[in-house]
């Protein structure tokens, strides 16, 4: 029996969520409407008047459309002037941690009726650049800075040798983390298409899902034309899918304030609380890539609230923009190989609308616990396995007040280990710590990517030519994995490290 006063007992009341798919490349919907449509949504599911109290205005940062001051426009479209009111940084795990600061907001007492909104139209826009077409929308905003991602936090050589984007960066974590659980690169693909044909089946049963089928996990690791090779071990279908125009909604108020309006108990969600912990930005600013120690510090924490023991959660949405994040996470929860890890349908077959992924996987873990789960585990996760933000839900209402302080952050730096120094120039024996190889889109490999240790334990990025076949099929070699081999580092004409498998 809870103890806490009901109007400082955060609840989820709400959803909302809109796809838009328009015949016409003009007639597609741009962010604020998409924003504005959902959030009209998420009242209608709530079955009363909230908008026109909303104090606690969160929006979700978007990249399809650049606007200035976005959260003030959608304000002024809702007619509303709320006390917070905020656009914030990317982030995959913002919509995450702005669900749990809006409830944090309320138990405290704070405000009463609070939203969090994202929307992207990535889709429409491409379409629009690509044939010439003008968009019928608000003038974008060309004065206001491009929000800082990817090779912003990233040293030059990184940059150089383009593992500076996710799809380019993820793969490090990929081969590390498998050559750590004594996995073979055939083994960890296996587990990749396996898990990964289990999101697209979330996707093929989710009416708001962009790809609604059921893809088999050889379609998925098989590179074909259509499912070309992007970064070894990723091909099209292992990667998140940006190409979407998607807008979700919540609204979250007090248990009082829900009661007083009406709002059936069987809408109500409790949030019961959460963690939160982050890396250095600069990826190679790391100790290890086989783990993350904020995504383990976060994951046991959210495992405290509910007796330690990850397989109480039965409605669980582990973060999907590439498959290393969920394998490792299940290991942590203590899940085996045959965890359901989605109640939405992952980045790739969902849809990735960007850094709002995480608004419409709160929108299906609120109807999946509304039709009976008791506890939700909702992981969102930002940037190059960056900034990890986990939120527990319930159907029972809380035993307890909602902790405010629920960063984890000491927890995570503690497990560190020393961090390498990085260094640009090397010679002589070098030892693989991770490995990628990009492709170009016809297929053919560019060049490969190796990160190393030197013989006196520094870290380098060296790169592997496209001639360099016996390097590459050493790399590639589906029964053994090359992370721990050694070969010979070497400066090439141009500046940049070499390697050749020994």
């Amino acid at each position: 029996m809870t103890t806490v006063s009901p109007d400082r007992i955060p609840v989820i009341v709400g959803v909302g969520e809109i796809v838009d798919r328009p015949k016409e490349i003009a007639d597609g919907l741009e962010p604020l409407d998409l924003l504005e449509q959902a959030l009209r949504r998420a009242e209608q599911d709530a079955g009363a008047s909230l908008l026109g109290d909303v104090q606690s205005l969160d929006v979700v940062n978007f990249l399809s459309w650049r606007y200035r001051d976005p959260e003030k426009l959608l304000a002024q479209r809702l007619g509303i002037s709320p006390a917070h009111c905020y656009y914030g940084p990317v982030g995959g795990e913002s919509p995450i941690r702005y669900i749990h600061e809006a409830a944090k907001r309320i138990a405290r007492g704070e405000c009463t009726v609070a939203a969090v909104c994202g929307a992207e139209a990535q889709s429409t826009a491409t379409k629009a650049e690509r044939a010439g077409v003008k968009l019928p929308w608000t003038p974008f905003a060309h004065d206001v800075e491009e929000p800082k991602r990817g090779a912003a936090f990233q040293k030059p050589l990184a940059v150089e040798l383009g593992v500076f984007r996710p799809v380019t960066v993820y793969p490090f974590y990929e081969a590390a983390s498998s050559a750590h659980w004594g996995q073979t690169p055939r083994e960890a693909m296996t587990e990749s298409g396996t898990l990964w044909s289990r999101y697209s089946e979330a996707a093929a049963q989710n009416p708001n899902a962009w790809l609604k089928r059921r893809y088999a996990p050889e379609e998925i690791t098989t590179p074909t034309a259509e499912n070309r090779l992007i970064a070894w071990p990723y091909n099209k279908l292992m990667v998140a899918n940006p190409s979407v125009n998607m807008g979700g909604a919540l609204l979250l108020t007090s248990l009082a304030r829900a009661r007083a309006a009406g709002i059936a108990e069987d809408k109500l969600v409790y949030p019961l609380g959460g963690a939160s912990a982050e890396e250095p930005r600069d990826y190679l600013l790391r100790d290890q890539f086989y783990e993350s120690h904020p995504q383990n510090a976060v994951l046991k924490a959210v495992m405290d609230l509910v007796g330690g023991n990850g397989r109480k959660f039965d409605a669980i949405e582990l973060y999907s923009c590439f498959p290393c994040v969920p394998k490792m996470a299940r290991r942590t929860l203590g899940l085996g190989a045959d965890v359901q890890p989605t109640v939405t349908g992952g980045l790739t077959f969902f849809g990735a609308p960007l850094n709002t992924y995480m608004t419409h996987a709160a929108c299906a873990m609120v109807r999946r616990v509304r039709d009976g789960a008791k506890l939700g585990l909702l992981y969102g996760q930002g940037g190059f396995v960056t900034k990890h933000h986990a939120l527990v839900v319930s159907k029972t209402p809380p035993r307890e007040a909602l902790a405010q302080e629920t960063s984890v952050q000491a927890e995570a730096d503690r497990n560190k280990h020393a961090v390498p120094e990085f260094v640009t120039e090397a010679t002589g024996k070098g030892k693989v710590e991770s490995f990628t190889v990009l492709y170009g889109r016809g297929g053919d490999v560019e060049h490969g990517v190796v990160m190393l240790r030197t013989t006196d334990d520094r870290r380098t990025l060296a790169r592997i030519p496209a001639s360099d076949s016996a390097t590459l099929e050493h790399l590639l070699d589906m029964e053994r994995t090359p992370v721990g081999s050694l070969g010979d580092i070497a400066m090439a004409a141009d500046g940049v490290p070499e390697w050749r498998v020994a």
